[in-house]
């Protein structure tokens, strides 16, 4: 069982992707995306197996939820600073959490 105190640690913040681009050099399909995590978080780059359900056009402008204090992670030639958020199902397919409404960058969730 997890104690309530080793959630605490993990830092999951509301951030709204500003760019996003094919990332050919992944072993599994993936965009390279840019994410405003607000003034005191600024943008971080990340990557993201979301090529099943979503186009670039779709993400562009979409808050996500992310993990933003795991220590950066080489990813083929690009390195990634935060992990996104989101359901698997079985099939790969990834579904992103996103908050209900629109909300500040970097708002924490708790």
């Amino acid at each position: 069982m997890l104690e309530f105190s080793d959630f605490q640690k993990v830092d999951m913040r509301i951030g709204t992707i500003l760019e996003v681009r094919d990332f050919p050099e992944a072993r599994n399909p993936s965009y390279q995306l840019w994410v405003d995590f607000g003034k005191d978080l600024g943008v971080k780059k990340t990557s993201a197996q979301l090529t099943k359900r979503y186009s670039k056009e779709d993400l562009a402008g979409k808050q996500v939820v992310a993990v933003v204090n795991f220590p950066p992670k080489q990813i083929a030639h690009f390195m990634s600073e935060c992990l996104i958020l989101g359901a698997v199902g079985e099939d790969g397919d990834v579904i992103l959490l996103a908050p209900e409404a629109a909300v500040s960058n970097g708002l924490r969730i708790g």
